[in-house]
């Protein structure tokens, strides 16, 4: 287990070793995201604006537009909102491919409170044209979607979040492709499909049916723009769809499968699990995921209550 910080500053250091171009501007994060051992071996590769998320996104663009291949971290909430324009303009509206790590999404610095919880960023940076969305499962594929935004030439959202000490979800090499959807299972009876650190909680849940005598297939969503529509689609012969997310109900990933669904004429029940509508208080998170309904057991009483099963 590590962090998903770790998992960035080791990325980006070996990055720095192989591009020359390469470089990373933080909002005053350096040791946050992890980047000190890149800030200790290539300073002249890391760029600290300090506590100024709009400036950081229009410093990154420029480097974009002159040929360089360039991270912008800062936490994802202000990412998300309080540099909402700067991605809109200086990254959507002119392509520029700048790749802006969403740090401590959700739940993850939940201890200070609602002003550090990002759980509206998929929905907001969803309507951004142009820009691809990464949500990791863990931290071996955080690195996955690292090492291929930096060969995109599309600007980039990867929204970093869990605890601390995530779950492994993968312990060895894959193929990962963007766009594409990983089956972990399979079975015949309800779809799971997670993204982020929710993920393990698919696989748990999945576990927890089975002992119910329903089988399941959990897919990590690790793109959530473009999403993969056939995976979705492959949904409709299942009894039930339960889409997880460490996000609003609003404009996600529920939201995404949902609009997907929509399109096509048989749709089995599909059990949307997420953030309710609402301001969470400031809290650890285990707690806040518990208290929003986003552990295992929570997840499976809400399926068999969708299935009309005996709990």
């Amino acid at each position: 287990m590590t962090g998903p910080s770790g998992a960035l500053g080791m990325a980006a250091l070996d990055i720095a070793g192989e591009k020359e171009d390469f470089a990373v501007v933080t909002s005053d994060l350096c040791y946050f995201s992890g980047l000190d051992k890149l800030k200790n071996k290539y300073p002249e590769k890391l760029i600290n604006v300090g506590i100024a998320e709009q400036n950081m996104i229009n410093v990154a663009a420029g480097m974009a537009k002159e040929g360089m291949s360039v991270f912008a971290t800062t936490y994802a909430t202000f990412a998300a909102l309080r540099a909402l324009d700067q991605v809109k303009v200086s990254m959507g509206y002119m392509k520029l491919p700048v790749k802006l790590i969403g740090l401590t999404s959700g739940f993850s610095v939940g201890i200070l409170g609602a002003t550090h919880m990002s759980v509206e960023d998929i929905a907001v940076m969803r309507t951004i044209p142009n820009l691809v969305i990464f949500s990791p499962a863990d931290c071996t594929e955080t690195v996955k979607c690292l090492y291929e935004a930096q060969k995109m030439d599309l600007p980039v959202y990867i929204r970093m979040g869990g605890g601390q000490r995530n779950p492994v979800i993968y312990d060895k090499d894959y193929e990962f492709i963007a766009g594409k959807a990983i089956a972990l299972q399979k079975g015949k009876d309800i779809l799971i499909i997670a993204t982020g650190a929710m993920v393990n909680e698919a696989l748990k849940t999945a576990k927890l049916l089975e002992e119910k005598q329903f089988t399941c297939t959990v897919l990590d969503m690790h793109t959530i723009k473009p999403i993969d529509k056939e995976a979705i689609l492959e949904g409709v012969k299942y009894k039930l769809i339960i889409s997880i997310e460490e996000h609003s109900i609003i404009g996600g990933l529920g939201s995404a499968i949902a609009e997907t669904l929509a399109l096509t004429e048989q749709k089995p029940r599909h059990l949307i699990v997420g953030v309710e509508d609402q301001y969470p208080h400031a809290a650890g998170y285990e707690y806040l995921k518990e208290k929003s309904g986003l552990t295992a057991p929570q997840i499976c009483r809400r399926a068999l209550q969708c299935l009309n099963h005996d709990l």
